[in-house]
């Protein structure tokens, strides 16, 4: 008998603590400050590495703006049905 009361008690103080674990947690919301962004700032597109040659049939050289432009602009021919299709 007494080892069905004790286990009955173990159980009901498990169950209350992991009842209780769940009313510790934080908010996970940003708070907005008024006028400051929190978050990553951004880099213009130009400025990255060029990455994999997948779908980019001409490399930009990094940092250069006109070199992006003109290799989004040979991906875009590559990938246009209308100019592909004879």
């Amino acid at each position: 008998m007494r080892r069905v009361l004790r286990a009955a008690a173990a159980l009901a103080a498990v169950s209350l603590a992991a009842g209780l674990a769940g009313c510790g947690e934080r908010e996970q919301v940003v708070v907005y400050k008024q006028g400051k962004y929190q978050g990553k700032p951004d880099t213009k597109p130009w400025s990255n590495a060029p990455g994999a040659a997948l779908y980019t049939p001409e490399k930009w050289t990094q940092g250069d703006e006109q070199s992006w432009e003109n290799s989004l602009k040979a991906r875009n021919m590559t990938q246009n049905e209308y100019t592909r299709a004879e």
